[in-house]
């Protein structure tokens, strides 16, 4: 039976090896390789982005193409960066003697492995900031458009905006005429006033998803009254005018929802770029290591 085993790993099993088998100085420089290589390509990547897109100019990328270009030049970014970064960590490493030839596979993929994760840490406190905006602007979008309006009008009761006092609403209430027309509406309301309650009518309604047919109604005299406007003119300015504020509504709904599948599309293809460079740089270190091993046994027989 052939014996798999070099005579060189026939040693004595319980004598230890007085160093570890992690050679730090190849890990960090090939960290610093991916790292540098990362800042670099980004901005290669921003500034061939920018070039693209003009304020100019109606024929702009759309963005989901600029998102899909963004996402492959991240995985192209991380494919380069890692694989030069783990050759290196491979390459660098001093030969480990006594060592079977697997367990000199595992410690390279090892030494590229934790070559990539310490560019990672590096690179994230570089763009910390950036990556912890991208990750949040959905999360942003879409809770501000849940409870911007009741937000809005807590903060303006607070600073005592008298048209977003969410307060002020109930106490209209107290001293709203009757319907006893127009002139009524008119001689107890000054213009400023009808537009402060107005605009309280609209907030209390946004926040609290629809508008009262006794607060439509009442719109509807207002509107008359400051307007000349007919009593069923007025209620179909009324109308119109909600059904602005509701597309309004709906369109921003819709951009939260927008930005918060962007976040959660760059999130993943984030993650998945980073997977990559963590295979990639594994991979690189263990050619770099058997092309090491390789050149000195050349060289020694030689």
């Amino acid at each position: 039976m052939v014996d798999l085993v070099s005579s060189d790993t026939r040693s004595d099993p319980t004598v230890e090896a007085s160093s570890s088998a992690v050679s730090w100085g190849p890990i960090i420089a090939g960290a610093l390789a991916v790292s540098t290589l990362t800042v670099i390509l980004m901005l290669v990547g921003a500034g061939l982005g920018l070039s693209f897109i003009s304020p100019w100019s109606g024929s702009n990328p759309s963005p989901t193409a600029t998102a899909v270009a963004a996402g492959v030049w991240l995985v192209i970014v991380q494919w380069l960066s890692s694989g030069v970064g783990g050759y290196l960590a491979g390459r660098l490493r001093t030969k480990w003697v006594s060592v079977h030839t697997d367990e000199v596979y595992f410690r390279d993929t090892a030494h590229g492995f934790l070559a990539w994760a310490l560019a990672t840490l590096l690179v994230a406190g570089v763009f910390s900031s950036a990556l912890s905006s991208i990750v949040g602007a959905g999360v942003q979008a879409a809770s501000t458009v849940a409870s911007g309006a009741a937000m809005g009008a807590s903060a303006g009761a607070a600073a005592g905006n008298p048209a977003t006092d969410t307060l002020g609403y109930y106490v209209d209430q107290l001293f709203r005429p009757t319907d006893s027309g127009a002139a009524v509406v008119a001689g107890n309301q000054t213009q400023n006033a009808a537009v402060g309650e107005v605009s309280r009518i609209l907030v209390a309604s946004a926040a609290s998803g629809q508008v009262s047919a006794e607060d439509k109604a009442y719109l509807g005299r207002v509107v008359a009254s400051r307007t000349g406007l007919s009593q069923a003119d007025a209620t179909k300015r009324v109308d119109t005018v909600l059904a602005g504020i509701e597309e309004a509504k709906n369109k921003a709904k819709a951009a939260a929802d927008k930005a918060r599948k962007a976040s959660a599309t760059s999130a993943l293809i984030g993650a998945l770029s980073m997977i990559i460079g963590a295979f990639i740089a594994s991979v690189a270190a263990t050619i770099g290591g058997r092309q090491r091993d390789e050149e000195e046994a050349l060289f020694l027989r030689g």
